[in-house]
């Protein structure tokens, strides 16, 4: 049985994809660069906002810490427009909760967003949130640093820790980590592409997370 669960936070728990779009496009807009649509900005993310503002300019541009502050600014004051959790993520988080199982969110999205979005839709459910930290020397994913930096908080150990995302940077992480992963199918990524990038297990539906749980391993 996992006793820590682990998750990912865009395209896992939370349809961050429209708020996302939105906050390029603003940051785009102030600098008179052309917009990206959501099928792009989907694309794009999964490697931090950095990566996410480079992809979405296209180029190197000579305003691009400006740019970046932009989409910052925007994105911190609009982050929870219309973002949701997907359907039965609240179920099952209350599920694991009860059934004792310690959970936390390790993402590549700006920590601030990360905690911010963490209390908002999810409080006490999920009681460790990190985004990226690279100023404080954690590496982002793939690097296995946040999730090691999870579990010291909640004292889990790699056997019966589980990493669950919808991407191919979650399954490397889970590799690098040295933990079991779960993909998701209702992500960023579809099944097809999962597979392709080493998904050994995939689920349709957040319910599919707590059979996992409680089966032997």
């Amino acid at each position: 049985m996992y006793k820590t669960v682990i998750f990912d936070l865009d395209g896992t728990l939370l349809d961050t994809l429209d708020d996302l779009t939105d906050a390029v496009n603003a940051a785009l807009y102030a600098f008179g660069l052309p917009l990206r649509t959501k099928t792009e900005v989907c694309a794009f993310v999964g490697n931090g906002i950095v990566k996410l503002i480079e992809r979405a300019i296209g180029y190197e541009h000579e305003r691009f810490g400006e740019i970046l502050e932009e989409f910052k600014g925007y994105y911190k004051a609009h982050c929870a427009d219309k973002t949701q959790p997907y359907e039965g993520v609240l179920a099952l988080l209350e599920a694991l909760q009860e059934k004792g199982v310690q959970t936390a969110v390790v993402s590549n999205k700006a920590d601030f967003a990360v905690k911010l979005l963490a209390e908002e839709y999810f409080g006490g459910l999920i009681p460790v949130a990190l985004g990226e930290n690279e100023a404080a020397g954690i590496r982002k994913k793939p690097a296995p640093d946040e999730v090691f930096a999870a579990m010291q908080t909640l004292g889990a150990e790699k056997a019966t820790t589980v990493y669950v995302g919808d991407s191919e940077v979650d399954i490397q992480t889970a590799k690098n980590a040295g933990v079991d992963c779960i993909s998701v199918t209702w992500g960023f990524r579809d099944e097809r592409f999962l597979k392709e990038n080493g998904a050994a297990r995939l689920v349709n539906r957040p319910s599919e997370i707590l059979a996992f749980c409680e089966e032997e391993k």
